[in-house]
């Protein structure tokens, strides 16, 4: 069951042109972005949502560069070429938020491994602001939104993933991921029942 309260967050996990755009370095690879355009009007609905009711947003931008790419991990994805590394590169356009713009009062986490939690602000972020129930959104869900997910988990996070505020390259890999969160690491979600409970939450406070 939904708790939503004032200690509440707003992630959105790598949503970024490279990940996300069919031109960027993984659709132009081949893999099925698709899905990402289906998540977005939602992810939108719920940065205003949260934004109306005083809680944070936060952002978080994968950066690459030679100073944080160690051997292994330019191995990841079980390939070392040059165009799989070329993914996020700092100052690019593939690194740039796609159709999201952070508000000025929005925070922005920069991550350069899967987890937005892995020697990253983020935990001194949330602990300065008291948070303590992280909702998830972005891409991909099996890779750094599940890392993330798992990581937060770890650090006494509630957790809740948005079913229809986050995608993966495959139907397959999204709902496969879902059900793991769920039966391990959290709840899962969606979207209008998230606002609900805001709104709701919102109105007991400001009665209180």
């Amino acid at each position: 069951m939904l708790n939503t309260n004032k200690y509440s967050a707003l992630i959105i996990v790598d949503v970024q042109n490279d990940y996300c755009d069919e031109k960027g370095a993984l659709g132009s690879q081949g893999l099925d972005t698709s899905g990402v355009d289906r998540i977005i009007p939602h992810i939108k609905k719920l940065i205003s949502t949260f934004h109306d009711s005083k809680l944070p947003v936060i952002f978080i931008q994968t950066i690459h560069e030679d100073a944080t790419d160690s051997e292994v991990w330019l191995t990841r994805g079980k390939s070392n070429d040059t165009e799989h590394n070329s993914v996020c590169r700092k100052d690019t356009w593939g690194s740039d938020f796609y159709q999201l713009s952070p508000d000025t009062t929005d925070i922005i986490v920069n991550k350069h491994r899967y987890s937005a939690f892995y020697n990253t602000r983020l935990d001194s972020v949330l602990r300065t602001l008291k948070i303590d129930h992280l909702y998830i959104t972005g891409v991909a869900t099996n890779v750094c939104v599940d890392s993330t997910i798992r990581d937060g988990f770890m650090r006494d996070y509630k957790i809740t993933v948005l079913e229809d505020g986050t995608a993966a390259f495959s139907k397959e890999a999204h709902e496969m991921t879902l059900k793991t969160i769920s039966d391990f690491f959290g709840e899962v979600a969606n979207t209008d029942s998230v606002i609900e409970e805001l709104i709701k939450s919102n109105k007991s406070i400001i009665q209180v």
